[in-house]
Protein backbone atom coordinates (compact mmCIF):
# COMPACT_ATOMS: atom_id res chain seq x y z
CA UNK A 1 0.00 0.00 0.00
CA UNK A 2 0.74 3.37 -0.86
CA UNK A 3 -0.05 6.35 1.08
CA UNK A 4 0.17 9.79 -0.12
CA UNK A 5 -0.50 12.64 2.05
CA UNK A 6 -1.05 16.01 0.50
CA UNK A 7 0.46 18.53 2.83
CA UNK A 8 1.37 22.35 3.00
CA UNK A 9 2.72 23.90 6.34
CA UNK A 10 1.84 20.76 8.38
CA UNK A 11 5.09 20.76 11.15
CA UNK A 12 2.91 20.48 13.82
CA UNK A 13 1.76 17.18 13.22
CA UNK A 14 3.15 15.59 9.91
CA UNK A 15 5.45 14.05 12.23
CA UNK A 16 3.37 12.34 14.44
CA UNK A 17 1.20 11.48 11.87
CA UNK A 18 4.30 9.45 9.51
CA UNK A 19 4.95 7.62 13.27
CA UNK A 20 1.45 7.11 14.16
CA UNK A 21 1.31 5.46 10.13
CA UNK A 22 4.33 2.95 10.93
CA UNK A 23 3.81 1.84 14.12
CA UNK A 24 0.05 0.55 13.01
CA UNK A 25 0.69 -0.59 9.08
CA UNK A 26 4.37 -1.38 8.88
CA UNK A 27 3.79 -4.52 7.40
CA UNK A 28 1.38 -3.06 4.29
CA UNK A 29 2.58 0.01 3.81
CA UNK A 30 5.30 0.37 1.00
CA UNK A 31 5.75 3.83 1.20
CA UNK A 32 4.21 7.37 2.53
CA UNK A 33 4.73 9.53 0.18
CA UNK A 34 3.96 13.34 1.28
CA UNK A 35 3.05 15.64 -1.45
CA UNK A 36 3.77 19.45 -0.38
CA UNK A 37 2.52 22.32 -1.93
CA UNK A 38 5.39 24.60 -1.47
CA UNK A 39 5.71 25.01 2.41
CA UNK A 40 7.59 27.33 4.02
CA UNK A 41 8.22 25.97 7.61
CA UNK A 42 9.57 22.67 8.67
CA UNK A 43 7.18 19.95 6.94
CA UNK A 44 9.27 18.57 4.76
CA UNK A 45 12.27 18.64 6.99
CA UNK A 46 10.20 17.07 9.31
CA UNK A 47 8.66 14.31 6.49
CA UNK A 48 12.02 13.61 5.51
CA UNK A 49 13.77 12.94 8.81
CA UNK A 50 10.41 10.28 9.60
CA UNK A 51 11.49 8.46 6.69
CA UNK A 52 8.45 9.60 4.54
CA UNK A 53 9.20 10.22 0.62
CA UNK A 54 8.86 13.94 -0.35
CA UNK A 55 7.45 15.58 -3.20
CA UNK A 56 7.15 18.79 -4.11
CA UNK A 57 3.70 19.10 -6.51
CA UNK A 58 4.15 21.20 -9.44
CA UNK A 59 1.43 23.70 -6.99
CA UNK A 60 -0.72 23.96 -4.50
CA UNK A 61 -4.20 22.11 -4.56
CA UNK A 62 -5.48 18.73 -2.88
CA UNK A 63 -6.10 17.62 -6.35
CA UNK A 64 -2.87 18.17 -8.53
CA UNK A 65 -0.83 17.53 -4.85
CA UNK A 66 -3.03 13.87 -4.86
CA UNK A 67 -2.39 13.23 -8.52
CA UNK A 68 1.55 13.80 -8.12
CA UNK A 69 1.62 11.76 -5.06
CA UNK A 70 -0.23 8.92 -7.22
CA UNK A 71 2.44 8.92 -10.11
CA UNK A 72 5.39 8.08 -8.05
CA UNK A 73 3.34 5.64 -6.56
CA UNK A 74 4.89 1.78 -6.35
CA UNK A 75 2.08 -0.11 -4.73
CA UNK A 76 -1.20 -1.29 -6.90
CA UNK A 77 -3.51 0.06 -4.00
CA UNK A 78 -3.41 3.77 -3.04
CA UNK A 79 -4.45 5.38 -0.02
CA UNK A 80 -5.33 9.21 0.38
CA UNK A 81 -4.58 11.10 3.91
CA UNK A 82 -5.07 14.23 4.82
CA UNK A 83 -1.96 15.54 7.15
CA UNK A 84 -4.64 16.47 10.06
CA UNK A 85 -6.00 13.05 9.72
CA UNK A 86 -5.36 9.71 11.85
CA UNK A 87 -6.71 6.42 10.29
CA UNK A 88 -7.75 3.94 12.62
CA UNK A 89 -5.32 1.94 14.30
CA UNK A 90 -6.49 -1.35 12.26
CA UNK A 91 -6.67 0.85 8.81
CA UNK A 92 -4.65 -1.47 6.79
CA UNK A 93 -6.25 -4.33 8.32
CA UNK A 94 -9.56 -3.25 7.23
CA UNK A 95 -9.02 -2.26 4.00
CA UNK A 96 -7.03 -5.48 3.03
CA UNK A 97 -10.30 -6.84 4.39
CA UNK A 98 -12.79 -4.90 2.18
CA UNK A 99 -10.46 -5.33 -1.57
CA UNK A 100 -10.54 -8.96 -0.49
CA UNK A 101 -14.57 -9.23 0.05
CA UNK A 102 -14.41 -7.15 -4.08
CA UNK A 103 -14.47 -3.72 -3.11
CA UNK A 104 -12.41 -1.73 -5.76
CA UNK A 105 -12.22 1.32 -3.32
CA UNK A 106 -13.47 3.37 -0.33
CA UNK A 107 -13.22 5.14 2.79
CA UNK A 108 -13.98 5.44 6.16
CA UNK A 109 -16.68 7.07 8.79
CA UNK A 110 -15.27 10.65 10.65
CA UNK A 111 -15.10 11.83 13.82
CA UNK A 112 -13.63 14.80 15.28
CA UNK A 113 -10.86 15.30 17.88
CA UNK A 114 -13.40 17.65 19.82
CA UNK A 115 -16.52 17.30 22.15
CA UNK A 116 -18.49 19.75 20.44
CA UNK A 117 -22.17 18.45 19.68
CA UNK A 118 -22.27 19.95 16.51
CA UNK A 119 -19.41 18.23 15.24
CA UNK A 120 -20.65 14.85 16.95
CA UNK A 121 -23.79 15.35 14.96
CA UNK A 122 -21.84 15.65 11.39
CA UNK A 123 -20.17 12.59 11.88
CA UNK A 124 -22.55 10.84 12.04
CA UNK A 125 -23.69 11.79 8.77
CA UNK A 126 -20.93 10.08 7.25
CA UNK A 127 -22.44 7.18 8.40
CA UNK A 128 -24.64 7.07 5.80
CA UNK A 129 -24.00 5.27 2.50
CA UNK A 130 -24.61 7.73 0.14
CA UNK A 131 -21.86 9.82 -1.85
CA UNK A 132 -23.22 13.13 -1.19
CA UNK A 133 -21.47 12.76 2.53
CA UNK A 134 -18.50 11.30 1.45
CA UNK A 135 -15.60 14.10 2.28
CA UNK A 136 -11.70 13.72 1.93
CA UNK A 137 -11.66 14.04 5.46
CA UNK A 138 -12.74 10.34 5.78
CA UNK A 139 -9.53 9.31 3.55
CA UNK A 140 -9.59 6.91 0.50
CA UNK A 141 -8.56 4.09 -0.41
CA UNK A 142 -8.58 2.87 -4.39
CA UNK A 143 -6.83 0.11 -6.29
CA UNK A 144 -4.32 1.92 -8.45
CA UNK A 145 -5.78 0.76 -12.19
CA UNK A 146 -9.26 2.20 -11.31
CA UNK A 147 -7.26 5.11 -9.74
CA UNK A 148 -6.15 5.56 -13.43
CA UNK A 149 -9.55 4.19 -15.25
CA UNK A 150 -11.23 7.17 -14.05
CA UNK A 151 -8.25 9.91 -14.28
CA UNK A 152 -7.52 10.41 -11.04
CA UNK A 153 -8.28 13.56 -9.42
CA UNK A 154 -9.49 16.87 -11.43
CA UNK A 155 -7.44 18.87 -11.09
CA UNK A 156 -9.30 21.86 -12.34
CA UNK A 157 -11.15 21.28 -9.00
CA UNK A 158 -9.62 22.98 -5.98
CA UNK A 159 -13.28 22.03 -3.46
CA UNK A 160 -15.26 19.25 -3.74
CA UNK A 161 -12.30 17.57 -5.55
CA UNK A 162 -13.24 14.26 -2.97
CA UNK A 163 -16.64 14.23 -3.99
CA UNK A 164 -15.91 14.24 -7.47
CA UNK A 165 -13.37 11.09 -7.30
CA UNK A 166 -16.24 9.20 -5.41
CA UNK A 167 -18.71 9.42 -7.91
CA UNK A 168 -16.36 8.87 -10.57
CA UNK A 169 -15.19 5.67 -8.58
CA UNK A 170 -18.65 4.77 -7.86
CA UNK A 171 -19.40 4.95 -11.51
CA UNK A 172 -16.98 2.65 -12.66
CA UNK A 173 -16.03 0.01 -9.70
CA UNK A 174 -17.20 -1.41 -6.09
CA UNK A 175 -16.70 1.33 -3.54
CA UNK A 176 -17.28 0.35 0.37
CA UNK A 177 -17.74 2.60 3.42
CA UNK A 178 -15.59 1.03 6.67
CA UNK A 179 -18.08 1.45 9.96
CA UNK A 180 -14.74 2.60 11.54
CA UNK A 181 -13.71 6.21 12.15
CA UNK A 182 -10.58 8.66 11.10
CA UNK A 183 -9.86 11.13 13.63
CA UNK A 184 -9.35 14.42 12.36
CA UNK A 185 -8.54 17.75 13.61
CA UNK A 186 -11.34 20.15 14.14
CA UNK A 187 -8.59 23.25 14.38
CA UNK A 188 -10.88 25.02 11.66
CA UNK A 189 -14.00 24.20 13.28
CA UNK A 190 -12.25 26.14 16.48
CA UNK A 191 -10.97 29.11 14.48
CA UNK A 192 -14.02 30.11 12.65
CA UNK A 193 -16.44 28.49 15.01
CA UNK A 194 -18.84 24.88 14.54
CA UNK A 195 -22.05 26.53 13.48
CA UNK A 196 -20.15 28.96 10.91
CA UNK A 197 -18.16 26.94 9.74
CA UNK A 198 -20.64 23.96 8.87
CA UNK A 199 -22.82 26.29 7.27
CA UNK A 200 -20.19 27.58 4.56
CA UNK A 201 -19.04 23.98 3.88
CA UNK A 202 -23.06 23.61 3.42
CA UNK A 203 -23.13 26.84 0.97
CA UNK A 204 -20.61 25.17 -0.84
CA UNK A 205 -21.30 21.63 -1.19
CA UNK A 206 -25.26 22.77 -2.47
CA UNK A 207 -23.28 25.28 -4.81
CA UNK A 208 -20.97 22.07 -6.28
CA UNK A 209 -24.25 20.33 -6.68
CA UNK A 210 -26.08 22.75 -8.36
CA UNK A 211 -23.58 23.58 -11.00
CA UNK A 212 -22.20 26.49 -9.42
CA UNK A 213 -18.51 27.86 -11.10
CA UNK A 214 -15.65 26.21 -9.23
CA UNK A 215 -14.05 30.13 -9.01
CA UNK A 216 -17.24 30.69 -7.12
CA UNK A 217 -16.38 28.24 -4.19
CA UNK A 218 -12.98 28.66 -3.74
CA UNK A 219 -13.83 32.43 -3.66
CA UNK A 220 -16.01 31.18 -0.96
CA UNK A 221 -13.51 28.69 0.46
CA UNK A 222 -10.89 31.19 0.53
CA UNK A 223 -12.50 34.54 1.67
CA UNK A 224 -13.92 32.61 4.75
CA UNK A 225 -12.84 29.17 5.54
CA UNK A 226 -8.61 29.01 4.85
CA UNK A 227 -6.99 29.71 7.82
CA UNK A 228 -3.07 28.91 6.63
Amino acid sequence: MSIIIPALNEEKQIGELIRYLKKFGSEYISEIIISDGGSTDQTTKIAKESGAVVLLAPGKGRALQMNAGAEIATSKILYFLHADSLPPQNFCLEIAEAIQKGADAGSFTLCFDSPNLVLKLYSLFTHLPITAVRFGDQSLFVKRNLFELVGGFRNELIVMEDQQIVRDLKRNGKFKLVKKPVKTSARKYRAIGAFKLQFLFTIIWAGYYLGAHQNTLQHIYKSFIRTD
